[in-house]
C-alpha cells in the first residue's frame, strides 16, 4: 500500500488526534495520530489505544474474501511468537532457521515431484508474489543467456499468461520490462488456453505462467495442456520456452486430494513452482515459497553470496532482514499435520465448498460459475432472468452480506468478460459446516429484503474490493 502525508492543517482536532475514552486511569491528553508524541506513555495505555482502533477492523473469520489463512492452533502461535526475533536472513546467526527452511525446501521438491536426477533448488520468500518476482526474473535470465549465446537481441523479452493472473505478475513485467501478453477470457472460459496462448508466443518468450487455482473462480488451469502445447512448439522451433506454475493455493490442494494430476516438476517444461505458505500452506501471513526443478534453472548471477556477519550467504530475494516465525511456523504444520492431516483438512474445507455452492445454487437467482471441486473457491452469477427482474446486483448483495460481517466480494470479470459480474467465497480451515448455514441463511433474508424493495435502484459498481 502506497501512503501520502497528510496535510495536518486541513483535519479537525477530531481528526487528527486520538482522544482515549480512559484517560482519567493513565493518559490525561490527547495523542497525535499522525506525529510521533513527546513523551512516552505506559506500555498498557499504548496497547489499549492500538487494541481498541483495531476492534474496527473486521471479523477475519468472515472474510471469504481472502485466501489468507486466518487460523493456527496455540503452539504454532506460541512458536512464531518464540521466533519473532530470529532474523532470516542471518543464517550464521540462526543456523537452526536456516536448517529449518532447508527442510521445508526439501519437503517442498518432494512433494512435487522433483526428478530424482536433478538437485532441485528453492527458497523461502515473503509471500508468494515475491515468489513469482523470483521465478519470472529466473526465466528472463535465462532467456537472455540463451539469446546470447545464439548471437541475437534480448532486449523486447515478453511473458505468455492469463487475464487472470494475480496482479504480482503485472508487477513484475512492469517492474523489470518484460512485456505481458495476456490470453483474454472468452465465452465459459475464464483462464488461459494453450491454443490462445501458443499464438502470443515468439522467440522472445520468456515463459509462459499457468495457474493451479485461479482467483476469479477457483478453477485448476490446463497446466498439463500448456506442457504438451509447449513441447510441440519447442519441438518444432527450438525456443525452449519454459513453463512456470502459479501455484499460490493450488500447489497445497493437488498434492492431496489430486495426486494423479499431473500439474508438476512430472511435467518436463515445469522449470519453477511458487506457492504461498500463508494460504493453504496454513501459516499466517506471510510466508511463500519457490522451487526449481533443477539448479540450472536458477541462474547463479542471480545469487548474490554476502559476507554477512562473519558467513557466506547464498542470497536470492528481494528483501533482506525478515522475521524467520513463519518458515517456522510452515515446518511445524509439515511436522504437526503430515500428508494425512493436510488431506483431512483440505478434503474438509472442499467438501464445505461443495456443500455451500450447492445449497447457493438452490436460493434460485444464482448460477454457479464453479463450485469448489478444484481448490475450495467458487464463484456465481445472477441468472439473466433474475438481471431482468430483480432490483439489485451482486453488488448491493454484497454490500447487504456486509451488514451482518460477512465479507463476500462482488467484483467485474476482466478483458472480453466485462460484461460478467461475479460474487466469488473462499473456504479456508476455520470455516465450518455451521458457519456455511449462518451465511445461507443471511442471503435467504437479503434476497427477501430485496424483494420487498421493488424501488430499489441497483448499485452497478463496486468499491471494496479487487484482485
Amino acid at each position: 500500500m502506497v501512503h501520502k502525508k497528510i496535510d495536518l492543517s486541513q483535519l479537525s482536532p477530531a481528526e487528527s488526534l486520538l482522544t482515549p475514552t480512559y484517560a482519567a486511569r493513565g493518559l490525561a491528553n490527547a495523542v497525535s495520530k499522525y506525529e510521533i508524541p513527546e513523551t512516552e506513555m505506559l506500555p498498557a495505555i499504548a496497547y489499549n489505544l492500538i487494541h481498541d482502533e483495531l476492534g474496527l477492523d473486521g471479523n477475519s473469520r468472515l472474510n471469504l474474501a481472502t485466501f489468507v489463512t486466518t487460523w493456527m492452533e496455540p503452539e504454532a502461535r506460541q512458536l512464531m511468537a518464540d521466533t519473532f526475533d530470529k532474523n532470516m536472513i542471518d543464517k550464521d546467526e540462526y543456523p537452526q532457521t536456516a536448517e529449518i527452511e532447508l527442510r521445508c525446501v526439501n519437503i517442498l521438491s518432494r512433494l512435487w515431484n522433483a526428478p530424482a536426477s536433478a538437485e532441485a533448488t528453492g527458497c523461502s520468500t515473503i509471500g508468494s508474489s515475491e515468489a513469482a518476482m523470483l521465478g519470472g526474473m529466473a526465466m528472463k535470465w535465462k532467456w537472455r543467456q540463451r539469446r546470447q549465446a545464439q548471437g541475437k537481441p534480448a532486449d523486447r523479452p515478453n511473458l505468455v499468461m492469463g487475464i487472470n493472473v494475480q496482479v504480482c505478475w503485472e508487477k513484475f513485467c512492469r517492474y523489470w520490462e518484460v512485456e505481458p501478453r495476456f490470453v483474454p477470457m472468452e465465452g465459459d472460459r475464464y483462464h488461459i488456453s494453450p491454443a490462445e496462448a501458443v499464438k502470443l508466443m515468439d522467440e522472445n518468450t520468456i515463459g509462459v505462467v499457468g495457474i493451479l487455482g485461479s482467483t476469479f473462480d477457483g478453477s485448476y488451469e490446463p497446466i498439463e495442456a500448456l506442457n504438451d502445447a509447449l513441447e510441440e512448439l519447442n519441438q518444432k522451433t527450438g525456443w525452449e520456452i519454459p513453463l512456470h506454475v502459479d501455484g499460490a493455493s493450488g500447489a497445497f490442494i493437488a498434492p492431496f486430494l489430486d495426486p494423479d494430476l499431473r500439474w508438476d516438476f512430472r511435467l518436463p517444461w515445469v522449470k519453477s513452482i511458487n506457492t504461498s505458505g500463508h494460504k493453504y500452506g496454513l501459516v499466517y501471513p506471510g510466508v511463500g515459497w519457490i522451487i526449481w526443478r533443477d539448479k540450472e534453472e536458477l541462474p547463479e548471477e542471480l545469487i548474490f553470496h554476502c559476507n554477512y556477519l562473519g558467513g557466506d550467504l547464498p542470497n536470492f530475494a528481494l528483501n533482506f532482514s525478515r522475521p524467520g516465525n513463519q518458515v517456522v511456523a510452515q515446518y511445524y504444520n509439515f511436522l504437526r499435520l503430515g500428508k494425512e492431516g493436510y488431506r483431512k483438512i483440505q478434503q474438509t474445507c472442499r467438501d464445505t465448498a461443495l456443500y455451500l455452492s450447492g445449497k447457493i445454487a438452490q436460493l434460485g437467482p444464482f448460477e454457479l460459475l464453479t463450485d469448489g471441486g478444484d481448490i475450495p473457491v467458487f464463484a456465481w452469477k445472477l441468472k439473466d432472468e433474475a438481471l431482468a427482474n430483480t432490483s439489485y446486483t451482486l453488488y448491493d448483495m454484497a454490500d447487504k452480506l456486509r451488514e451482518r460481517g460477512w465479507l463476500v466480494p462482488a467484483y467485474r470479470m476482466p478483458k472480453n468478460r466485462e460484461d460478467l459480474v461475479v460474487q466469488r467465497i473462499v473456504v479456508k480451515e476455520g470455516f465450518s459446516r455451521d458457519m456455511a448455514d449462518l451465511l445461507l441463511m443471511d442471503m435467504e433474508r437479503a434476497i427477501a429484503y430485496f424483494a420487498s424493495q421493488p424501488d430499489h435502484k441497483p448499485k452497478q459498481e463496486g468499491s471494496h474490493f479487487s484482485h
